[in-house]
């Protein structure tokens, strides 16, 4: 179980990414929505730089629920997580 300073970190650092993400998914064209693009991993480990490609209307559908983050295979963290979807390339 983590502490609460981690739990803190983890959570702040999941909302910045957040907010970078709906950047990326604000910077598409009208017509765009289907074509993939990279989002950066929401999860909250130190130093994560991964890209996850989906196409921004797959990012709205995730972004649908508050408490759902878009995360690479592997980066969920078990015991505080709880994964919803497993999908090519991407954890909900």
């Amino acid at each position: 179980m983590e502490d609460a300073e981690e739990q803190r970190r983890v959570g702040a650092k999941e909302s910045v990414l957040r907010n970078v993400n709906e950047g990326i998914e604000r910077g598409h064209w009208p017509g765009e929505e289907d074509a993939p693009v990279g989002f950066r991993c929401e999860c909250g480990r130190l130093g994560c730089n991964a890209l996850i490609m989906l196409a921004p209307v797959d990012y709205e559908r995730v972004r649908s629920d508050p408490r759902w983050f878009l995360v690479s295979p592997g980066h969920e963290r078990p015991g505080t997580e709880t994964v919803r979807e497993r999908r090519t390339g991407y954890l909900v």
